[in-house]
């Protein structure tokens, strides 16, 4: 059976989409009638063509984020455990999910299951959904006859990473409100009520202190630039985001960020950790070493690391055990060599670099704790200080005049 997505007017003329399985638009059709629904419009869903429904499918199947990959595979999993047939399991999916394009997607999923295809080959369909590591996990765990631990191990994974990311975006949410009202307080100050304070001072012909004639030139620079400023600034994001998408230069800009000092051990113990955790799974469910190198190395966000990781392939595939290889890069941390190279001696290498990735992911996350702790207290300390700035550059020529008077 095929995955339709139809249009239908319903009893109050009311315009309805969805999608629905059957063998031809014909039956879809009368299956809509059955319901009491005029069809308007019926495709298959795998033919979306340039309509702009499928556009915004292909579109919602590249931004599928962690919760919803987190929470349709942990479904799959538990249905698969269960011994389903799975193309039940598949059309259970596409029934709990609310939203229609992950609902489409699972029934095209389902069809292709349905005509003999794999469940490796059918995810094919969403490159851009289930990334290569998924689909590498799905495809060995079925070769093995163990898809139902391996779609556990998925479910985990994609689980313990929505976790992460979910820490990461509640630990940067204060700062980042924090910074936004700091600026925003200030250029209001600058732009609406410094003006109307030092502006008694100006026509003054004593000379103002040198604190209140900064003031007042920012202030005059603020309110006639700042629009300027800030298109530039959108301009120049615009302009950076557009010339990273050359892989040369995203490289050297990569690079450039492992020089900065504090930076690039964040950013080094976050991709190797990354990597270790995917080469972990992608090993426990089957997957070759050398296969397994590939598709962790393509997890990797930094393209020096990446690259790093290329070479480690390269020399294991020429013989070297991994440790050796690992070892003769400089980007990875050397608690991850050893561990790494116990894993080899006592034959458990998966659980080694498991336990790598944990003990890299929690000194890392000790490490942006300690990072948010300290920068909490510092941008109050700053805040105050630009604010009691502003106040001394407004009460010194109040100052001067008093004297004046006595």
């Amino acid at each position: 059976m095929t995955a339709f997505r139809y249009k239908a007017l319903n009893d109050e003329g009311k315009l309805v989409k969805g999608v629905l399985e059957g063998d031809s638009d014909r039956q879809v059709r009368g299956t809509l009638r059955q319901r009491h629904l005029r069809p308007v419009e019926v495709a298959e869903a795998t033919n979306a063509g340039g309509s702009g429904e499928g556009q915004r499918l292909r579109w919602f199947a590249k931004r599928l984020g962690a919760g919803d990959l987190a929470l349709l595979t942990r479904q799959l999993a538990t249905l698969v455990a269960s011994a389903l047939p799975l193309d039940e399991c598949l059309q259970a999916v596409a029934d709990q999910s609310r939203k229609p394009a992950i609902k489409s997607m699972m029934l095209q999923v389902r069809s292709k299951v349905a005509e003999g295809h794999t469940l490796a080959h059918a995810l094919n369909q969403f490159p851009q959904a289930f990334g290569e590591m998924y689909r590498a996990m799905v495809n060995a765990g079925e070769e093995a006859g163990q898809l139902a631990p391996v779609l556990e191990q998925l479910a985990h994974y994609t689980e313990t990473r929505q976790h992460t990311a979910q820490k990461l975006q509640m630990a940067l949410i204060y700062p980042f409100v924090l910074i936004a009202v700091a600026v925003a307080v200030v250029s209001a100050l600058m732009i609406f009520v410094v003006p109307e304070l030092v502006g008694i001072f100006t026509h003054s012909k004593k000379a103002l202190p040198p604190l209140t004639v900064g003031l007042i030139w920012v202030s005059d620079f603020m309110r006639a630039y700042a629009l300027y400023c800030l298109v530039l600034l959108v301009a120049a994001v615009m302009l950076s985001r557009r010339l990273l998408q050359h892989p040369g230069r995203r490289k050297r800009w990569h690079m450039l960020l492992l020089r900065v000092p504090g930076l690039r051990g964040l950013l080094i113990a976050l991709d190797s950790a990354r990597f270790a955790s995917t080469l972990s799974i992608l090993m426990a469910s089957g997957v070759p070493l050398i296969h397994a190198l590939r598709i962790a190395g393509a997890v990797m966000t930094n393209l020096a690391l990446r690259e790093a990781s290329a070479t480690v392939s390269v020399a294991v595939q020429e013989g070297a055990s991994l440790s050796r290889a690992l070892s003769q890069e400089a980007f990875f941390p050397p608690m991850m060599v050893h561990m790494v190279a116990s894993g080899e001696s006592s034959g458990d290498l998966e659980t080694m670099l498991e336990r790598s990735a944990l003990n890299q992911e929690r000194e890392l996350e000790m490490t942006l704790g300690t990072i948010m702790g300290l920068f909490e207290p510092a941008m109050v300390v700053f805040m105050g200080g630009l604010v009691l700035t502003i106040v001394l550059a407004i009460l010194l020529p109040i100052f001067d005049l008093n004297t004046m008077v006595r």
